[in-house]
């Protein structure tokens, strides 16, 4: 169970229970988090590996033994901007050394405020402290959300062009990733270009004509979700295009980006990467979930039947198409928060804007982001260890 306040608690709920997943900390943490003198065990809720966050008022949410504690001797505060996973051991020295009164058990607050029972019946504790962990991680893209916008900034100074290609198999986390890099951006310099199947009169084009149409002007960002790069892995695999299609585009495309980075236009490449098992755990969401049915399609549903048949795609994809003036960088996605974290690093450090906050972080973590080249020489390695790709 969780602790708190009824201040507002069972009316703030109630108002976001149409969209549980909006309830941010704005919304919840201070009425959770500022009863003073608690002490709630959440052994039974977490898996111990987790991680510990702070809490504003001066207590901490330890995610491994899954402990609230409040500082008697710390003042409240109603900002969350007190919130650092970082001060952990600051935090917990101070509750150990402050001279609280007994704290009380879950059933005596419980018995004690009727009101926040039945709140935490009707929702439950787990579907709280999720919608919690999910508040703090956007909070925590925020400061390379702040960044993004000085990048778009020089870009506008200097009138330099910059298109992202956004990658990946159905369901890897691109639209997702997308909407956390452009949510505080300027809209009158940025696009995102996201193109349907070509007409019957665009295919007798030239095939990059469609997305060169779309190309940023000086002091413009184009995010592509999905690019020209459609014709090394769908459409081969789905037969949308011909042999001769594939092979000629696999000739051109590699003179085509270096004219385009010669020019002056800043080429970032992004393959996000999932399991297999991922993938089908995302498509039985959208399957189950009314607000997600409209992203399936019957590409989807073949994607799981057709894996290796992509792999094998993607392989020749990386292995062909990765090059010094355009190389591809392959994040891990299948935790969402940090591959957007790490693809937010990665556009930030592929521009010598000046940034604002030395203290944030830059370097990729290199978990989850990887150079193109050392992506096929992983695969390279499985093949050969088990006689074909396994990922």
């Amino acid at each position: 169970c969780l602790v708190g306040s009824e201040m507002c608690i069972r009316d703030r709920f109630k108002r976001a229970r149409g969209s549980i997943g909006a309830i941010c900390l704005r919304a919840c943490m201070p009425a959770i988090l500022r009863c003073q003198q608690v002490h709630i065990n959440f052994d039974s809720l977490m898996s111990p590996d987790k991680r510990k966050f702070n809490c504003y008022n001066g207590g901490s949410i330890d995610r491994r033994s899954l402990q609230v504690t409040n500082d008697a001797s710390t003042p409240d505060t109603t900002s969350p901007e007190r919130i650092d996973a970082d001060s952990t051991d600051a935090v917990d020295a101070a509750a150990n050394e402050s001279q609280a009164e007994p704290a009380k058990n879950a059933a005596e607050i419980l018995d004690e405020s009727p009101a926040l029972k039945d709140t935490l019946e009707e929702f439950g504790s787990q579907r709280v402290l999720k919608t919690v962990e999910k508040a703090l991680q956007e909070k925590s893209l925020k400061p390379f959300q702040a960044e993004l916008i000085l990048m778009q900034k020089y870009l506008e100074e200097t009138k330099r062009r910059m298109i992202i290609l956004f990658e990946g198999r159905d369901a890897s986390g691109k639209g997702g990733t997308i909407r956390r890099v452009t949510r505080y951006m300027n809209e009158k310099h940025y696009r995102v270009v996201a193109l349907g199947k070509p007409s019957e009169a665009t295919r007798t084009q030239w095939f990059f004509q469609r997305y060169a149409e779309h190309f940023p002007r000086g002091g413009e960002v184009v995010l592509f979700d999905r690019s020209w790069y459609n014709r090394a892995m769908v459409e081969p695999v789905f037969g949308f295009c011909t042999p001769e299609e594939y092979k000629n585009f696999m000739k051109g495309v590699v003179g085509f980006e270096k004219d385009l980075v010669r020019q002056g236009t800043i080429l970032i490449k992004l393959y996000f990467s999932v399991t297999k098992k991922e993938q089908a755990y995302r498509f039985d969401r959208r399957k189950n979930d009314l607000l997600r049915q409209w992203k399936l399609s019957e590409v989807d549903l073949q994607a799981q039947e057709r894996w290796d048949d992509f792999t094998n795609q993607k392989y020749e994809m990386l292995k062909r198409t990765h090059s010094n003036h355009a190389p591809w960088t392959v994040i891990r996605s299948n935790d969402k928060h940090l591959a957007r974290l790490n693809a937010m690093r990665v556009i930030l450090n592929s521009v010598p804007y000046e940034r604002r906050d030395s203290e944030i972080d830059f370097v990729p973590d290199p978990e989850i982001v990887i150079s193109g080249s050392r992506e096929v020489e992983q695969m390279e390695a499985v093949r050969i260890r088990h006689g074909k790709f396994t990922h």
